[in-house]
């Protein structure tokens, strides 16, 4: 998490604004991980309580998460987005603020199991975050429950990010489990 963050403050140094188009270059190909993982984790704090807020992170992270099942290499982002850009110094700012929670994740995460994160992992992880995504409309019914669904793709952003097999497991089967809840929701309701 912290060579990441190393890069995007590269990229920060090198010019005066950092487009996402950029900072998706300079992640490279874990963009994904940290594409899903954020939105996530966003829907995980109180804001995830607000009606509509865990469909609409819902939407955005599917839409990474088709590009990868489908087995894409580069994601897609509409223009207006790809070419939205953050001043340098707001770059810097917000990696020295992330540094204790990267330098956490470092020390508590590592290269193990890596045969669950190479490919076709990712593609499966994908389309268990697909899945989860479709669920979390039918969770809205009840205040926070979109935890469930949303915790699991964190896990699976997260295993992604740091490379992590047994994050991996982990998530897949946290996935396993938040479709099952999202499923009865459905149909209990």
């Amino acid at each position: 998490m912290e060579r990441i963050l190393n890069r995007l403050d590269d990229c920060a140094d090198q010019q005066s604004t950092v487009s996402v188009a950029g900072a998706m270059d300079e992640i490279g190909n874990r963009s994904f991980g940290p594409l899903i993982l954020l939105p996530a984790l966003l829907v995980i704090t109180p804001i995830g309580g607000v009606p509509g807020v865990p469909t609409l992170f819902a939407i955005a992270i599917l839409i990474f998460a088709v590009q990868v099942a489908l087995g894409r290499d580069s994601l897609w982002l509409p223009r207006a987005i790809r070419n939205r850009s953050v001043e340098n110094d707001s770059i810097h700012n917000a990696t020295q603020k992330a540094r204790p929670v990267a330098s956490w994740l470092d020390d508590h995460t590592s290269e193990r199991l890596t045969a669950l994160t190479r490919r076709p992992a990712p593609r499966v992880a994908a389309v268990m975050v697909v899945l989860l995504c479709l669920t979390v409309p039918s969770t809205e019914i009840l205040p926070f429950a979109s935890l469930m669904p949303m915790s699991a793709i964190a896990l699976l952003g997260l295993a992604i990010t740091v490379r992590d097999g047994l994050l991996m497991a982990l998530g897949l089967i946290a996935g396993a489990a938040g479709l099952i809840g999202g499923v009865w929701l459905l149909i209990s309701y």
